[in-house]
């Protein structure tokens, strides 16, 4: 094992910096650091009164250690992590001394975390502590920082067998720091799985009461204390409170859920909170989704009251024991997580505060097109000429919809690990890239980190999964030219009828109203209003007596089609449907795609098809939780096709 520390500290070293076990250079905690009055390039932790100052002359970095602290310090921002641990316990910005919670435990600010278990045994809450402090880089434009946790047999069953390195890093004129960490396992080392790893920050509750993830989602939010026993009433699950007695009387009434806050990988890039006074905003960005797990459409929190802000990288939210992250023994594993960026913007008194959510935004767009960064030290991250790219066209075929090749437009690509059609929603041990389609079905995927993939796609208004059958291999500098690739849907005859819109989603499909004692007043009329509590309730309510019936030939699913089917008693819908006449000597599919499933069974009793009327009956007969259910995305009855061959009956 002493050999192996040696290994990664020499390994530190090469990455272009000094090792660095002790300093006789003492530094104060961050609230304690007195500000440099003699310097003019002070920044916005001594004068918060300038929104966006990158372009004036700045300081270089600076970096102060002692025994039991370390401080990144570059004149705008000052950020103080616990030595050897790793923690961030301040940060100070816009004239603000901390702004994390400086009411929190120094070891519940700022941390990486994990929740883990070895096969068959209980879960396990671990807030990553580092063990080894190093100096990676440290020159007057960047300091890059490592806390490593390392792993022998003597931690079997009490730490995760990996070798966790925390990274940090602070460049010069930057209103905010990065922070990655690289995971290892060795192959002689047991095997685990992980259920949740992620960055969590702890703000101030007296300065930041003001959350944004996306235009139509931001609001004034609770206090932590307004979730007390006292204040609230809990509902049907501990995250779900009724605010009964909120600090803020304008909030009596509302449900707070911080998964009301949750939003696909896709469109997770920039959330975070702003304080009014000082007019200071504290932001995660995510400038890629390479490293997230579940592709595009897996669902990850982000910021909760708190006031709290999440970096997700890897959770089994909304997807269970699918998306368990599993390694082996035997195997070796490693992965990079992140770089993610933590921003602070700050804005002068008087004037809109909502401009920190605007300028946010704009750096998020900044950071996006600085992907792959070039700056991080180590060589397990990928840098923009160690990458490919990959470069396409996606049509469709489907002879039913039309003779001629149609456009793949807006549709989502992807290389993944290689694996089966639709595999990429379970695989969340590697990396992802993806991107969508133009108008005329091109794609190009940058920046893809080298090694094996497939290539897949999911097209709006066409079931299923393509898969292109050719192995993919990434080389440094490769700009590898796909030309025309092809999906053929599943289809075996033309539509008789259609119930929905075949997207991976359900949002078409009609969402009742809340019980209006249970209401988010953020998503009342919103796009997303299915986020609001207790809709499953209002199933019962809107059939007290039979369940669900829709007639194809008078019904429309935007108003008689429910989004969801969860109940107490387990469910039978009905869909009724007329033929003229009956093919009997053919065969008639139904298929079903289905948005979300949770512990759910679909039963699709079998039958004869009949000249005139006709039932389809879709029965979910689990009933021991009003949370079992579906959520439906499309149904299509497809009748034979002119020339099938002869068979003994109608199916």
């Amino acid at each position: 094992m002493k050999k192996r520390v040696e290994s990664v500290l020499d390994s530190l070293a090469k990455c272009g910096g000094c090792i660095r076990r002790s300093n006789n250079d003492v530094t104060l905690p961050t609230s304690q650091l007195p500000l440099d009055t003699n310097n003019p390039n002070q920044g916005s932790y001594g004068d918060p009164h300038a929104l966006r100052n990158h372009n004036m002359s700045h300081q270089p970095v600076r970096l102060h250690i002692q025994d039991r602290y370390v401080v990144m310090d570059n004149g705008i921002v000052q950020v103080t992590l616990s030595n050897p641990a790793g923690i961030v316990t301040g940060i100070r910005y816009g004239g603000i001394d901390n702004l994390l919670e400086i009411l929190n435990r120094e070891t519940n600010r700022g941390y990486w975390d994990l929740h883990w278990h070895p096969p068959g045994g209980k879960g396990i809450f671990d807030v990553i502590s580092g063990t080894q402090f190093s100096v990676v880089v440290q020159t007057e434009e960047q300091i890059e920082i490592s806390f490593i946790r390392m792993w022998d047999p003597s931690l079997e069953g009490k730490a995760i067998p990996l070798i966790i390195d925390k990274r940090f890093i602070l460049l010069r004129g930057s209103s905010g720091f990065y922070t990655y960490a690289i995971y290892e396992h060795m192959a002689e080392w047991p095997p685990f799985e992980i259920g949740e790893t992620r960055m969590t920050f702890k703000l101030r509750k007296d300065k930041f009461q003001y959350m944004a993830m996306a235009d139509n989602r931001r609001r004034i939010m609770p206090f932590p204390e307004d979730r007390m026993a006292g204040k609230c009433q809990t509902l049907a699950f501990p995250e779900a409170v009724l605010l009964l007695n909120p600090k803020d009387p304008n909030l009596k009434g509302e449900v707070d859920d911080k998964y009301q806050y949750s939003c696909d990988n896709k469109d997770n890039r920039v959330h975070g909170w702003i304080s009014f006074n000082p007019a200071v905003g504290f932001w995660k960005i995510t400038p890629s989704d390479e490293f997230r797990t579940g592709g595009p459409f897996k669902q990850n929190l982000t910021s909760h009251v708190g006031p709290t802000t999440l970096a997700m990288f890897h959770s089994t939210h909304y997807a269970g024991k699918f998306q368990l992250l599993t390694v082996a023994a035997g195997e070796h594993w490693k992965k990079v997580f992140g770089p993610v960026f933590i921003y602070f913007n700050s804005a002068p008194n008087g004037s809109d505060p909502q401009l920190l959510w605007e300028d946010a935004k704009t750096q998020m767009m900044n950071e996006v097109q600085s992907w792959p960064y070039s700056f991080p030290a180590s060589v397990d991250f990928q840098k923009p000429h160690e990458r490919g790219s990959v470069a396409g066209r996606l049509l469709v075929l489907d002879r039913y919809m039309s003779n001629d090749y149609m456009l793949a437009r807006g549709a989502y690509v992807g290389l993944a690990l290689p694996g089966e059609a639709g595999s990429w929603q379970s695989e969340c041990k590697d990396y992802q890239f993806w991107t969508t389609t133009d108008h005329n079905g091109y794609f190009v995927i940058r920046n893809v980190r080298t090694g094996n993939y497939n290539l897949y796609a999911t097209v709006p208004g066409f079931i299923g999964d393509y898969r292109c059958d050719a192995a993919i291999t990434i080389t440094s500098g490769c700009n590898i030219e796909m030309g025309d690739l092809v999906y053929e849907p599943p289809r075996d005859g033309p539509t008789l009828w259609e119930i929905g819109i075949p997207d991976r989603s359900c949002a078409e499909f009609y969402v009742p109203d809340p019980d209006p004692q249970y209401v988010n007043r953020l998503f009342i009329g919103h796009p997303d209003r299915f986020r609001q509590y207790g809709l499953w309730n209002r199933y019962a309510e809107m059939y007290p007596d039979s369940d669900l019936v829709y007639d194809v030939d008078c019904c429309d699913y935007r108003k008689d089609w429910r989004q969801a089917d969860g109940s107490h008693t387990g469910t039978t819908w009905q869909i009724k449907f007329k033929l003229d006449r009956v093919d009997r000597n053919g065969t008639y599919k139904l298929r079903i795609a289905l948005a979300s499933a949770t512990l759910a069974e679909l039963q699709v009793p079998g039958g004869r098809m009949v000249e005139g009327e006709n039932t389809l009956f879709l029965k979910q007969p689990r009933n021991n939780s009003p949370f079992i259910g579906f959520l439906y995305d499309y149904i299509r009855l497809e009748v034979p096709p002119p020339d099938v061959g002869a068979s003994s009956s109608s199916q």
